[in-house]
């Protein structure tokens, strides 16, 4: 073996390993978004709550949203912790050669980020009609 194929083996190990690195980022920054978000939806609820309290009215949220938000938060950590377990499969993966792509844990997250978009759209309907009436 040449210089030149050893140099060219690691530059692609490298490339495969910041790849990587970069895959984990993406999973963070979305979880952390996924976790702000459901800080919103649960801290908004409150405020409201408060505000409709200081106003001598009774609150007439149902107090799902702070449910709702703390799911958010869940799934934003459960989801960090799944990128790094992730992550580290593929680098023991990348280092012994052998890459087998994600399979389930990308069905699992589309298909529960669908079902919580559902959720959170039919709450906001349902809340939409108890204080239209």
């Amino acid at each position: 073996m040449s210089s030149n194929s050893i140099h060219l083996e690691n530059s692609n190990r490298s490339r495969d390993h910041l790849a990587n690195e970069r895959t984990f980022l993406a999973w963070v920054r979305t979880s952390v978004a996924i976790v702000v978000f459901g800080f919103a939806i649960g801290r908004f609820a409150i405020a409201l709550r408060q505000l409709a309290k200081f106003q001598g009215q009774s609150s007439k949220t149902t107090g799902l949203s702070v449910w709702m938000g703390m799911i958010s938060i869940l799934a934003g950590v459960t989801m960090v912790i799944a990128g790094l377990l992730r992550y580290r499969r593929t680098r023991a993966q990348i280092e012994v050669g052998k890459f087998e792509p994600a399979g389930f844990i990308v069905d699992l997250v589309t298909i529960l980020t669908a079902l919580f978009g559902l959720a959170l759209a039919g709450y906001l309907m349902f809340v939409e009609r108890s204080l239209g009436s």
